[in-house]
């Protein structure tokens, strides 16, 4: 989980690390004596650099699809909490009030707790216990009337969908990266500016220019991976803003 700030110092650090770790290779191994060695610097760059950009882009490509994904669950499940509510006026009392007020109930703890402590890397428990007793208070209903059957077989089949849907939100708020990738994608990373760093060109500035714009480049995918990775954490998460819009259309 990474804040703005922290994602611009390690921006400003690796910019200056790739700067020094040229200026050291200058001095250590000048460029004239590397330029009789461009032919296998440039295969080596080429081989490197293709397959590291197949495996970033794959690997950005796989955690905004995730982010996506955790996104439109979210909708999913205040959606599903909105249909409850609607549904709860087929049913008797005093089952109508109370899963009204379990439902408002529900949409405020996702919003004061949920967010808050899956920001944390925590499992929130509020919204379950709320979950449990909506179900109690349905399975508790007697029917008498065709609309009332009909209004409980639906609010059954929203809550079934709500529970489902928040038990993915947990699961994604809890899921990332494994290390083994991080691994490829930062000694790879590495690997990449070093191969580019130890070209010899004529143009010395030319060649600093194009060494910082690669690392800015990969830096830049590299954070934006790390931001999406936990949708849930950090600067870039999913917003509750779904549940906030269920709450004010539950209190007509």
């Amino acid at each position: 989980m990474l804040t703005l700030s922290q994602n611009i110092v390690i921006l400003i650090s690796m910019m200056a690390g790739s700067m020094l770790f040229m200026a050291a290779l200058n001095r250590i191994w000048p460029r004239e004596k590397r330029q009789v060695h461009n032919d296998l610097i440039g295969w080596q760059l080429n081989i490197i650099g293709t397959t590291y950009a197949v495996i970033l882009g794959f690997m950005l490509y796989t955690v905004w699809t995730d982010f996506i994904a955790a996104n439109l669950n979210v909708d999913l499940e205040a959606s599903a909490l909105r249909n409850v509510y609607r549904l709860a006026e087929g049913l008797p009392e005093p089952q109508r009030t109370q899963l009204q007020l379990q439902s408002r109930s529900y949409a405020q703890a996702v919003i004061d707790q949920d967010w808050p402590e899956m920001a944390r890397d925590q499992i929130p428990e509020e919204s379950h216990n709320i979950n449990q007793a909506m179900w109690k208070n349905l399975m508790s209903v007697k029917t008498a009337s065709p609309t009332e059957i009909v209004a409980e077989d639906h609010a059954i089949s929203e809550l079934s969908s709500l529970t489902e849907h928040r038990r993915t939100r947990l699961i994604q708020s809890n899921y990332h990266l494994p290390t083994i990738f991080w691994g490829v994608l930062l000694i790879g990373g590495s690997l990449t500016i070093a191969s580019a760093s130890m070209f010899g060109s004529v143009n010395a500035r030319l060649h600093a220019l194009q060494v910082f714009a690669f690392t800015l480049l990969i830096t830049l995918v590299l954070l934006a991976i790390a931001d999406v990775n936990l949708p849930f954490q950090g600067w870039v998460h999913v917003s509750n803003y779904a549940f906030v819009r269920a709450q004010e259309n539950m209190q007509d």
